[in-house]
């Protein structure tokens, strides 16, 4: 392989290593504002131990985004220190909690997606990232599981839970195409052998989503919908900005420091 093919391969693998590892440092951050304000003692355990799995994921993903960088840059300056526009975590897992039904949704559509890619990105021909796959897969499978058993109890619960959980669907619906689009850099690492293709994992969510929906008898948004996307451009809702202000504070207003 040449030298150029070399960097533009290193350059991509960066990028997607940022993309996994903001997804589980956003989204582990959203979960852990509900610390302390769960609806039952279980319940806010429960959603603190997913966030720190989150978050150790992250952890993983952007240490080894900064060794392929290689510019001398940690995990914790790819967290704290990057803005917005910087950031490549799906528009999904930056949405506000809203209510109970609203957060597991969001965890819903997003585990789901997880499993599914990181059940392929095992066979990754590179060892790392395959390393760390088979060591988040083992904490996403709960993930799933987790939020799929509350996804029926709300669905097939009272009136009002029904309710919420489908207004809470009907919201998220349209941030999950982004979970299919891949930059050209990816379909680059996917003809490497690196990355799995999402072909076959969109079916398999789109399938597994409508069988889950059925059990919930909740209705999947139908018709001309707009879908939003802009994760390969950059793009982000204005909730993230709000997001990154609380969580690069301290780190910011203390540069340098160590605990």
């Amino acid at each position: 392989m040449s030298e150029t093919a070399q960097i533009e391969i290193n350059t991509a693998l960066f990028e997607y290593c940022l993309k996994l590892g903001d997804n589980g440092l956003i989204l582990g951050h959203r979960l852990s504002e509900w610390c302390g304000h769960g609806p039952i003692l279980e319940e806010d355990i429960a959603m603190t131990n997913i966030a720190l799995d989150l978050v150790g994921q992250a952890r993983g993903f952007l240490t080894y985004a900064a060794e392929v960088e290689g510019k001398g840059r940690t995990e914790d300056d790819l967290a704290y220190l990057r803005d917005v526009m910087q950031f490549r975590n799906f528009i999904l897992v930056e949405q506000p909690n809203g209510d109970f039904a609203h957060t597991m949704t969001r965890q819903y559509f997003f585990s789901l997606w997880a499993f599914l890619h990181f059940s392929q990105l095992v066979k990754s021909t590179d060892e790392t990232l395959a390393g760390l796959a088979q060591k988040s897969l083992k904490e996403i499978t709960y993930h799933l599981r987790h939020a799929s058993e509350w996804m029926r109890r709300l669905g097939d619960g009272t009136k009002e839970s029904n309710s919420r959980l489908q207004q809470a669907v009907n919201n998220l619906w349209i941030y999950t195409e982004e979970l299919f689009v891949n930059s050209e850099s990816e379909k680059m690492l996917t003809k490497e052998n690196i990355l799995p293709g999402n072909e076959q994992i969109k079916a398999d969510w789109n399938e597994r989503v409508s069988e889950l929906m059925t059990e919930c008898n909740i209705t999947l948004p139908a018709g001309n919908i707009k879908m939003v996307t802009g994760i390969n451009k950059g793009g982000h809702s204005e909730h993230l900005g709000h997001l990154l202000a609380e969580m690069q504070f301290l780190p910011r207003a203390y540069p340098n420091s160590q605990w």
